[in-house]
């Protein structure tokens, strides 16, 4: 894989990012459970003060890894760990987080209506990276999500998502939307709910996670299935024991640039 070294790299915000992974109850119908996280419980939400950005990434049902197979990496997504929908706050700064102690309240009252398991992952200020990899007039199609486990006895993988990684995927130039997170170690009191499961093992959790976002289903899969991801592949197998790749169906904005939409942008 190589970039026209005449390409200047795209600009790059900071910004502080927050992900919550969400399970959905299952003694009710899946997508009972996913229409009121989209409904009601994103009202919520996106009434909290100091929000810069909330979106609802809603994972396709049926996802086995769109990874391709690597040797003595995990691709393939368990089946009893895999993620209905992640919620992604943004915050207006470091203190943002503050203002929304009562309305974050509500929320935790409502996680029981809809949510079997919520996980917080969440990272220091300027550890997330928005790459401006759209052209003028280009939006995103579909998207994959992507979730990384760090190598044992791997170096700095923050580094590595951030100088390596991230600058390999924007040369591909195929990419309209490219957006990282690297995590703090995953602690449970961060977002501890009433009646709601935080389980995470150790071998389960992980350090990173990206946004791909694509024109059409055409260039996801040829992006999945080209020589690209052999390179990809490559530097990721020393720093990785696992990716899991996410068909998104659907990418919900609620709260965009300081202000609560009318409708949802998708």
């Amino acid at each position: 894989m190589s970039t026209s070294p005449s390409v200047a790299p795209p600009e790059v915000k900071k910004p502080l990012t927050s992900s919550i992974l969400l399970w959905v109850r299952t003694d009710q119908p899946r997508q009972s459970g996913m229409d009121h996280w989209k409904g009601p419980h994103s009202g919520i939400i996106s009434a909290t003060p100091g929000l810069d950005e909330y979106r609802q990434i809603h994972l396709a049902e049926h996802n086995t890894g769109r990874w391709p197979a690597i040797d003595g990496v995990q691709t393939a997504i368990p089946a009893d760990r895999k993620i209905d929908g992640v919620a992604e706050v943004t915050f207006q700064s470091a203190l943002a987080p503050l203002k929304g102690r009562e309305q974050t309240k509500l929320a935790y009252a409502d996680e029981i209506n809809v949510f079997r398991r919520t996980l917080l992952y969440t990272g220091p200020p300027n550890s997330s990276r928005w790459y401006d990899v759209a052209g003028p007039g280009e939006t995103v199609g579909v998207r994959t999500l992507l979730y990384l486990r760090r190598r044992d006895g791997a170096g700095a993988f923050r580094k590595f998502v951030n100088e390596q990684l991230a600058p390999a995927l924007a040369g591909t130039g195929v990419l309209k939307e490219l957006r990282t997170q690297t995590f703090l170690p995953w602690i449970e009191k961060l977002w501890d709910t009433p009646h709601v499961a935080h389980d995470n093992p150790p071998d389960q959790r992980f350090h990173a996670s990206v946004s791909l976002g694509f024109t059409d289903t055409a260039a996801r899969d040829a992006f999945f299935t080209g020589h690209v991801i052999e390179d990809l592949s490559s530097r990721l197998a020393p720093q990785a024991s696992a990716i899991h790749a996410y068909d998104v169906t659907a990418t919900l904005t609620y709260v965009k640039n300081g202000v609560i939409l009318p409708h949802y942008e998708q």
